[in-house]
C-alpha cells in the first residue's frame, strides 16, 4: 500500500475539492471516470487539472477495478460517483442503481476477497434517512420513500455496514445539500443567484422547505479527519437551516433588489409529499470537532452570500 495514494470514484464537485485539499497534504490523486474527456471542467477551474493522474474505469467490471488497485495500491478510495438527481432517477433507474450501489458493492467485494487494508468511503445522502422534528442523524430512522435514488443509497449504506462487520475498511459519508461555485447553473441557489445578480425574475417551487447547505470546502476538510480515525458512518452538514424565501430575500439583497418583486411560484416544481424542514447537526461530527477542532461554520445565509459573490 503506497501510504499517499488515494483514488477518487467520479470527477464531481465533492471530488474535485477533495483532490484539491488532498494535493495539499501532499497527496498523490488518482482520479476515474467511465469516459475518457477531453476536459475535467471542476478540475480546471481549480486549477489542478495538471497535478491529478486521471484514469478511465467503468466500475461495473471487478477486472478494472482490481487492475487499478494493483497498479496504484492506494490507501484510500473515495467512491464519489453516482447518479445523485431524485427526480431524474425515476427516468433513470438503472444507472441510478448502477451507480450508487452496484459499483460501490463490486469495490468492497476486491477489497475484502483480496483482504485489502485500503480504506473504502462510499457518498451517501443524508435523504436516506426520515427526519425527526426536522433533524436527521445516522441512527434516524430509514425511509420508506420508493425513489430509485433514495432506494440506491439505501443498499450502499447496507453494504457498507455488513462488509465493516466483514473486517472492511469501510466507512459512509452522509452529505445534505453540499454548494459551492462549481455547482451547475440550475442548482437552487446558484441559479437564484445568477437572476439576482442579472437582475431578472425567476420561477421557483415550494419556498416554504427548509434545508440544510454546506460550503465543499468546509466538506472535504471534514472527510480529511475523517481518514484519520477508525472506519465508521458519519454525516457532515452545516446544521444550519435556510428556507427558499430566506435564499431568494439574501440573494437579491446583495444586488439592492426587494425579492418580492422578481419571482413567481408554478406548481410544477413542487414535488408532492415533499419534507418540510431537512437538516442535520453539529453533534454528527462531533467526534472530529474533539479530535481535530473541526468545526462547518458556513451556512444559511452566509453561503448564500459566497455563491452570489463568486459569480
Amino acid at each position: 500500500m503506497k501510504k499517499n495514494n488515494s483514488i477518487i470514484i467520479g470527477s464531481g464537485v465533492i471530488g474535485s475539492y477533495l483532490a484539491k485539499f488532498l494535493l495539499s497534504k501532499r497527496q498523490k490523486i488518482i482520479v476515474t471516470s467511465r469516459k475518457r474527456k477531453k476536459a475535467y471542467t471542476n478540475y480546471n477551474k481549480l486549477n489542478i487539472e495538471n497535478k491529478i493522474i486521471f484514469e478511465k474505469l467503468n466500475f461495473l467490471k471487478k477486472d478494472e477495478i482490481l487492475k487499478l488497485l494493483k497498479k496504484y495500491t492506494p490507501k484510500n478510495i473515495f467512491y464519489f460517483s453516482g447518479q445523485s438527481s431524485l427526480t431524474k432517477s425515476i427516468k433513470l433507474k438503472k444507472v441510478t442503481n448502477d451507480s450508487n450501489y452496484i459499483g460501490a458493492k463490486k469495490i468492497l467485494e476486491i477489497l475484502h476477497k483480496y483482504e485489502l487494508k485500503t480504506n473504502f468511503y462510499k457518498a451517501n445522502s443524508g435523504y436516506i434517512f426520515e427526519p425527526n422534528k426536522g433533524l436527521v442523524n445516522i441512527k434516524s430512522k430509514i425511509s420508506k420513500n420508493n425513489n430509485p435514488y433514495i432506494q440506491s443509497q439505501i443498499k450502499a449504506h447496507k453494504e457498507v455496514k455488513k462488509f465493516r462487520k466483514k473486517g472492511v475498511n469501510c466507512s459512509s459519508i452522509f452529505f445534505l445539500q453540499v454548494e459551492s461555485p462549481l455547482r451547475n447553473n440550475d442548482f437552487f441557489i446558484k441559479k437564484i443567484c445568477t437572476h439576482a445578480k442579472l437582475k431578472k425574475n425567476i420561477t421557483v417551487g415550494n419556498l416554504n422547505t427548509i434545508r440544510d447547505y454546506s460550503w465543499a470546502p468546509e466538506i472535504v476538510e471534514g472527510i480529511y479527519h475523517l481518514t484519520k480515525i477508525k472506519p465508521r458512518d458519519l454525516m457532515l452538514s452545516s446544521g444550519q437551516g435556510i428556507s427558499g424565501y430566506e435564499i431568494l430575500k439574501t440573494a437579491y439583497e446583495q444586488n439592492k433588489l426587494d425579492y418580492r418583486k422578481y419571482f413567481s411560484i408554478n406548481k410544477k416544481f413542487i414535488r408532492p409529499d415533499e419534507v418540510e424542514v431537512m437538516m442535520g447537526s453539529k453533534k454528527n461530527y462531533e467526534i472530529l470537532n474533539k479530535k481535530f477542532k473541526y468545526q462547518i461554520k458556513i451556512g444559511g445565509a452566509k453561503l448564500v452570500k459566497k455563491i452570489f459573490n463568486s459569480i
